[in-house]
């Protein structure tokens, strides 16, 4: 008797296909990266944060392209935060 194993496996997470999930997260400005003015804002406790617009996504983000307008200098935690890392995973699975 053969028995067939199916694997199912998720797909690749490329920048084509990136839904922009962590662009809804709150971004402290914890390092001097160049973002520009016009994209930070001051929190509740008097830190410096991303100015994220009234549906919840990050100012910086382009709506059409879902691409940051300001990849060069976009925070650390920005940088720190990979496409497809376990928390890029774990995010798209909890806003899909």
């Amino acid at each position: 008797m053969n028995i067939e194993v199916t694997t199912i496996t998720e797909p690749e997470v490329t920048c084509s296909n990136c839904e922009a999930c962590c662009c809804r997260l709150e971004v402290i400005l914890i390092t001097e990266t160049g973002v520009p003015d016009n994209f930070v804002t001051i929190d509740q406790w008097g830190g410096e944060v991303m100015e994220r617009l009234d549906d919840g996504w990050c100012a910086a983000l382009d709506r059409d392209t879902l691409m940051c307008s300001i990849y060069e200098v976009r925070p650390f935690l920005c940088r720190e935060f990979e496409m497809a890392s376990p928390e890029c995973i774990e995010e798209r699975d909890e806003n899909m």
